[in-house]
């Protein structure tokens, strides 16, 4: 998750939306960014974050850590989109914000680019999954290598990808909801696809599996 602090008297010029640049145009926007802006930051939430609290509750956790990482007071935030994930007592959302704010589209190449140089050094730790060419999105090479080696200790165990990994015996993560009971579980059409686990236990922190 990326976040800007845009100068008030200064502009960048040929910055959009990251989606409609080239990998190549992002990385060359990069430095011009980081040398307008008057502070910026990218917040993470890791694989087992994700996991765990899953994917709002991380992109919350994702916004706060970027915004902290500022080291400026914030008295005001604009977010792309219809979802307030940050929760400042002064956002404004913007649908296509990405589009029409260019605080916004700074951000998100700051995150873009930062997050794809994180998979390509990732990419010699796990080479099967090409990541510095997919950048952990579900191309065929990826999920082929994830039906063939199973998860990377990279990958959130609960991802809609995982199911069905029959070759590595690796089961999907699925969170319970605040009441502990998974949704659908107690539906005849998807029962196969929630077994009774192996035996009750504590969890790891990674795969949610017992230990």
């Amino acid at each position: 998750m990326g976040a800007v602090v845009a100068p008030r008297n200064r502009r960048v010029y040929k910055v959009r939306d990251s989606k409609l640049l080239k990998p190549s145009e992002r990385e060359a926007l990069f430095d011009r960014i980081v040398g307008w802006c008057a502070a910026w930051a990218v917040g993470h939430a890791s694989a087992a974050e994700c996991d765990r609290l899953g994917m709002s509750d991380a992109q919350r956790l994702a916004a706060r850590r970027a915004l902290s990482g500022l080291g400026v007071p914030v008295d005001g935030v604009l977010v792309d989109g219809r979802w307030d994930f940050v929760g400042h007592r002064s956002t404004r959302r913007i649908v296509g914000g990405d589009r029409t704010s260019l605080s916004i589209a700074a951000a998100s190449v700051l995150a873009k680019v930062t997050r794809d140089r994180m998979m390509i050094n990732e990419s010699s730790c796990f080479p099967a999954y090409n990541f510095e060419d997919n950048k952990g999105y579900p191309c065929p090479v990826h999920r082929a290598a994830l039906h063939a080696v199973g998860p990377s200790a990279i990958h959130r165990r609960s991802w809609v990808f995982m199911e069905g990994l029959v070759w590595t015996g690796v089961p999907r993560y699925r969170r319970p909801d605040s009441q502990g009971v998974l949704p659908f579980e107690d539906s005849p059409s998807r029962a196969h696809l929630f077994p009774p686990p192996a035996r009750a236990g504590p969890t790891n922190n990674v795969g949610g599996r017992p230990l």
